[in-house]
């Protein structure tokens, strides 16, 4: 009996772990060590590719969501999965460490990671986001597919189209000195094998940093007036312009590593570092409310004590401490709006706001319909240690009422004066007839 008991448990798990949760899925390419390059990597396509194993619980209830995404995006983006169990080796260049893991990949380059939701919906929304960036990356291309360089560069070598701008000796003064943006710069050589390698990582940072940072190339073989001026000895050799650049001598070399995704978080950290900090806003109609918080990550809505209660110095010392926070946070890119006490009811309503008086302040995701409410003083301490816990992930948060921001109510904007109680008319009762006393 023992021995029996000992076979079927090695019978499943021999059975567990040879298990494919694709084997009837027409759309989900079942990707493994020997096809996996030929199929992903040297394919014109994008592909979405689930890491998985058999035996993991969350890959289960995955399978049946990628197949229907597979299905749905048939013909537009190529769906594969592989057994990590069967086939690990695939997994190692791109650090796999739990199960599913899902990447997107678009021919060589640096593939990137899906943190959409794990539903059909979520995975379909990604691609499709996905496809409509290179879409957008061939038509348009950031003049950069023009035929200067060759092979190994960044700038038009592979030939399609990039958003990595070619640079030459006659347009690098007006394209990159005095630009209001910061630009990223690689000085390559056509035959340099680390310029070839860096070619792919290159597009795809230039992809992802696109409306905040440039990233430009310029062939320094034949252009070498620009190479001899910021003396470039070796290739590739990367140089930083910061905004307002106008000589040589403010450039200064890029420092980070030379993958795609550390190029990403290294542009991304110096123009956060070049913003100006945003404005705080006064929340006067619904177009305000869906500029700071549709278009942004974040937004902090501050509901201010009524005029008043505070007049214009107390008003105008809780938008100084909103305007220094925005400050300390502006490399998030977060929107703030200020209102004032019952102007907005609907919304503070919808937030939980006023109960505990005012000012009150809330952080809120408009994208998942999430608050969190602070619930320490209204003060530079207070609101750093209650944003400081939110960028982290550890504030508690709540669903809005209803599901959705309410419409807002439009107002007209604060003067920057005190406020003054409303005047009384005087009532002249000299023409009043009063009714004669009756005595009893």
């Amino acid at each position: 009996m023992f021995k029996m008991i000992i076979f079927l448990v090695a019978f499943f798990l021999t059975i567990t772990s040879t298990f494919s949760l694709y084997g009837s899925a027409p759309n989900v390419v079942e990707l493994t060590d020997a096809n996996f390059k030929s199929r992903v990597l040297d394919s014109d396509d994008l592909w979405m590719v689930e890491f998985y194993a058999p035996w993991c619980g969350h890959c289960q209830r995955l399978a049946p969501e990628w197949k229907k995404a597979a299905d749905a995006m048939k013909g537009v983006v190529k769906f594969g999965a592989i057994n990590m169990d069967e086939h690990k080796n695939v997994g190692q260049p791109y650090k796999i460490q739990g199960f599913p893991t899902i990447k997107l990949f678009s021919g060589s380059g640096t593939p990137k990671d899906c943190n959409s939701e794990r539903t059909a919906q979520g995975l379909v929304n990604f691609a499709l986001k996905e496809v409509d960036s290179m879409v957008r990356g061939r038509m348009g291309g950031g003049g950069s597919s023009g035929g200067g360089s060759q092979s190994g560069g960044s700038g038009s070598g592979g030939g399609g189209a990039s958003d990595v701008i070619e640079l030459t000796d006659s347009n690098f003064d007006s394209l990159v000195l005095n630009s209001d943006v910061l630009w990223m710069v690689e000085f390559f050589a056509p035959w340099c094998g680390h310029c070839k390698k860096l070619e792919p990582e290159w597009r795809n940072a230039a992809r992802e940093l696109k409306g905040k940072v440039k990233l430009g190339a310029l062939d320094a073989t034949v252009h070498t007036v620009m190479g001899s001026r910021y003396n470039v000895r070796g290739y590739p050799t990367i140089k930083v312009f910061s905004p307002g650049s106008k000589s040589p001598s403010d450039a200064f070399d890029y420092d980070g590593g030379r993958d795609a995704s550390s190029i990403v978080t290294w542009g991304n950290d110096k123009a956060a570092a070049n913003l100006p900090p945003p404005e705080v806003k006064q929340l006067l109609n619904t177009a305000v409310l869906k500029g700071a918080c549709d278009e942004h990550q974040l937004c902090i809505i501050a509901i201010l004590p009524h005029i008043l209660d505070s007049q214009a110095a107390g008003r105008n010392g809780y938008i100084k401490v909103l305007k220094s926070m925005g400050e300390k946070y502006k490399n998030r890119q977060w929107g703030w709006l200020w209102a004032e006490a019952g102007s907005q009811s609907a919304l503070e309503e919808a937030l939980g706001l006023g109960g505990f008086g005012y000012p009150a302040l809330t952080t809120v995701n408009a994208r998942r319909n999430l608050f969190a409410t602070l619930r320490g003083s209204f003060g530079e301490d207070g609101i750093n240690e209650f944003l400081r816990t939110l960028a982290a992930g550890r504030g508690a948060t709540e669903p809005i009422k209803g599901d959705k921001l309410p419409e807002i109510v439009e107002v007209e904007a604060w003067d920057g004066k005190d406020g003054q109680l409303p005047v009384m008319e005087e009532v002249d009762l000299s023409d009043v007839e009063l009714d004669e006393k009756v005595e009893l």
